[in-house]
């Protein structure tokens, strides 16, 4: 019974404080500036590319959750002719995954700093709840970085993201940007326009993080089909550093639970 009120009132709040710091890490890594600190999130560029080809090339600024500037090449197969888009000047793409990876992490900051160094858990129990509601936000963190949007065709045809180019995105060249695990991902899809007298058999896709050559979907009044792909992507090292953080936080989560169910279960089966 000591013990279990030592590991209540001393070694659950050694790990609370352990994984408030270790969040805030995580945290300070998404490098978005707290409310009303007036800090500039600083910018850096990454350069996308991919092995073997040169089809598409990239130059990307993010800036925190938002790619402020994009420059894109693009070798088109049928004629070796370069195609150049950029951001207009007025315009960025906040990454959704980034924002909300962000918000969880925050909340689960929360969540452990209301327990504080004074506060006196009564019950095992007690503490499995607060572990629970902490690794549920950590895991829909890392969720959010490790598993991209499913989109269909049309959705990324209409997304905000085509209008952000100058000049304008031809009708046949789709693009889309996303997060997956440590990596900035673009992906570019060149469409071949289907005649309304075509045989082919229409059978529109539907939601995917990468559609394949051959893909067709209908948007406006207007048949499509995917005639190639192109991925290109790098590594943000800051991301990668979250992704451990959240590891190892949800680690510290996991064994303090089975501290606490090992003693509850000896309390609850113990002979009298």
């Amino acid at each position: 019974e000591e013990e279990f009120k030592w590991l209540l009132q001393e070694e659950v709040h050694a790990v609370l404080r352990q994984l408030q710091d270790i969040l805030k890490e995580a945290s300070h890594r998404f490098a978005l500036p707290t409310s009303g600190s007036g800090e500039a999130v600083k910018q850096e560029n990454f350069v996308l590319s991919t092995s073997g080809t040169d089809q598409v090339k990239g130059v990307m600024t993010l800036q925190g959750d938002a790619l402020c500037q994009a420059d894109v090449n693009l070798k088109m197969p049928r004629n070796n002719q370069l195609l150049h888009f950029a951001f207009r000047e007025d315009k960025q793409w906040k990454l959704q995954q980034i924002q909300d990876a962000r918000n969880h992490v925050n909340q689960a900051i929360y969540l452990l700093m209301n327990r504080d160094v004074n506060y006196q858990f009564k019950t095992g129990l007690e503490v499995l709840k607060l572990m629970d509601a902490v690794m549920l936000q950590l895991s829909r963190a890392r969720n959010r970085l490790t598993t991209p949007a499913t989109l269909t065709l049309p959705e990324i045809a209409s997304s905000g993201l085509t209008k952000m180019f100058t000049p304008v995105l031809p009708p046949d060249i789709l693009v889309n940007f996303y997060i997956n695990l440590n990596k900035l991902c673009l992906t570019v899809y060149q469409l071949h326009m289907l005649q309304p007298s075509t045989t082919k058999n229409f059978k529109p896709a539907g939601g995917s993080v990468l559609h394949n050559p051959g893909a067709m979907f209908e948007f406006g009044s207007q048949r499509y089909e995917v005639s190639h792909v192109h991925k290109v992507e790098c590594v943000v090292p800051w991301l990668n550093d979250a992704l451990v953080f959240f590891t190892v936080s949800l680690q510290l989560c996991q064994q303090l639970k089975d501290k606490i169910s090992i003693f509850s279960s000896y309390w609850n089966y113990k002979p009298y």
